[in-house]
């Protein structure tokens, strides 16, 4: 990140002196970066407190050392402390909450949870659900009631200065042009017409999983929990698309934004919004990467040689960002809003990278196609996979009388043969019926984000 005339490094860095910092979903790929920048720029930070779920403290402490500490990411900040010295550091800065923000009271005991507020001076709120096509109960607890939680504690800390919410540029929809960063209002969607109640759709799901219950009385509980789940998982993405949203965790993040406005008050708060993050640009570890991030599915589908052909327009803008680059944006945004009561806008913040640094689906495209040539990847059985050009359609219709003509009518063929031959091609068909459904899947939930413009910063 550039940092402004008004706004230097030396400044980010000193606001960080003895304060006390509780951050959620620290465990995830933006918090461990984050706490790994704060530790390493400021050690005389106060502490920082990390609240993970766990069944007790100690297991919350084992999780955040596994999980966060013994991360490769903090080797820099090991070696700068020594391999002696940087356990103890860590013992003196960092402390393990067991808790989950889907609970009122975060999860906490009543009296730490005193505690806890008397000595917070910055809650940095990173942890989500980010699954696109998650269960719609799930995403509003996390993504939504969790924000409401964090108010309600916000306003009990008499030292808090700061309250960041981390959402996703997403929330402005699949639009193109310069996306103004503007907070969202209670009761605005994307859809001309419709009116988005929080409150209606927490009721919403209320009784729609009352009568899942009802209708499956008659059922065990394994076909019950598969019942339930396909069925909140579908509401979701209903419920998103008829507001407007491309994905459930969009929306819900949408909708935690338009909460956070709402229970704010005075409160000084800031919402950063990012793209597609990405692997750290610079430090303290260069290319380094947590797991599979959103677009890693497509390339993975790739790399298998499960996804021939794909639904999206090449020419459109992919916007990435680094994940350093989010963690300064998100520290420089703290401090410029810092104490900063009664403001009569949630100040927003887009970082992405569209404007300034485009790059397009092709980009992306050629980098994987050369390095599954170069590097073609090897099957089970020691052969080496093929990789094989992957056509694109620009158009849904195109798309799907491909995938009818190609794919769908020998599945069709194919499951006759076999039930006139008594199952004798299950196996095939079952495989082959399991391959189509994927790539069908992932175009229904992700082809939407390759196929439309992508959110441009504007500031």
């Amino acid at each position: 990140m550039v940092y402004g005339d008004s706004m230097d490094a030396a400044r980010i860095v000193g606001y960080f002196k003895g304060k006390s910092i509780l951050v959620t979903g620290s465990t995830g790929f933006l918090g461990k970066i984050l706490v790994e920048k704060i530790l390493r720029v400021q050690p005389d930070a106060n502490k920082l407190y990390l609240l993970v779920r766990g069944t007790d403290a100690s297991s919350a402490q084992q999780r955040v050392q596994k999980e966060v500490i013994d991360s490769e990411l903090f080797g820099l900040l090991r070696e700068k402390h020594g391999a002696d010295r940087f356990q103890q550091f860590i013992q003196d800065k960092v402390v393990a909450l067991s808790g989950d923000i889907i609970h009122e009271n975060l999860g906490l005991e009543a009296p730490m949870l005193k505690d806890l507020a008397e000595e917070i001076d910055v809650i940095v709120n990173i942890a989500a659900t980010t699954n696109f096509y998650g269960r719609y109960d799930v995403s509003l607890d996390v993504n939504v009631m969790g924000v409401k939680h964090l108010c309600h504690f916000a306003k009990q800390c008499p030292r808090l200065k700061m309250l960041m919410q981390v959402s996703t540029a997403y929330v402005c929809g699949d639009r193109e042009g310069l996306i103004l960063e503007k907070p969202i209002e209670p009761g605005e969607s994307l859809r001309e017409g419709t009116y988005l109640d929080v409150d209606a759709e927490l009721r919403l799901v209320r009784e729609a999983k009352k009568e899942l219950m009802m209708m499956n009385s008659s059922s065990d509980g394994d076909a019950r929990k598969t019942a339930e789940r396909k069925a909140m998982k579908e509401l979701g993405l209903q419920r998103a698309r008829h507001f407007g949203w491309s994905n459930t965790y969009v929306f819900t993040k949408a909708m935690g934004e338009m909460l956070l406005g709402q229970l704010r008050g005075d409160m000084p708060v800031v919402v950063m919004r990012p793209s597609i993050i990405t692997s750290v640009r610079a430090d303290p570890l260069p290319g380094w990467m947590q797991g599979t991030r959103t677009i890693d599915t497509l390339i993975i589908g790739y790399a298998k040689q499960n996804l021939s052909c794909f639904l999206g327009d090449l020419s459109v803008v992919v916007d990435v960002v680094p994940g350093d680059m989010v963690a300064n944006a998100m520290m420089a945004a703290m401090v410029e809003h810092s104490e900063e009561k009664g403001a009569a806008a949630v100040p927003v913040y887009h970082a992405t990278s569209s404007l300034r640094n485009p790059a397009t689906y092709s980009v992306l495209y050629e980098a994987g196609r050369r390095h599954f040539y170069e590097n073609p990847r090897v099957g089970k059985n020691g052969e080496i996979v093929p990789t094989r050009e992957m056509c694109f359609f620009t158009t849904i219709a195109r798309f799907h009388l491909y995938m009818l003509l190609t794919f769908k009518l020998p599945l069709e063929i194919l499951h006759l043969v076999n039930l006139l031959l008594c199952g004798l091609f299950s196996r095939l068909y079952n495989d082959l019926n399991r391959k189509y459904k994927f790539v069908m899947h992932l175009v229904d939930v992700y082809g939407v984000g390759i196929f439309g413009p992508s959110p441009c910063k504007s500031k």
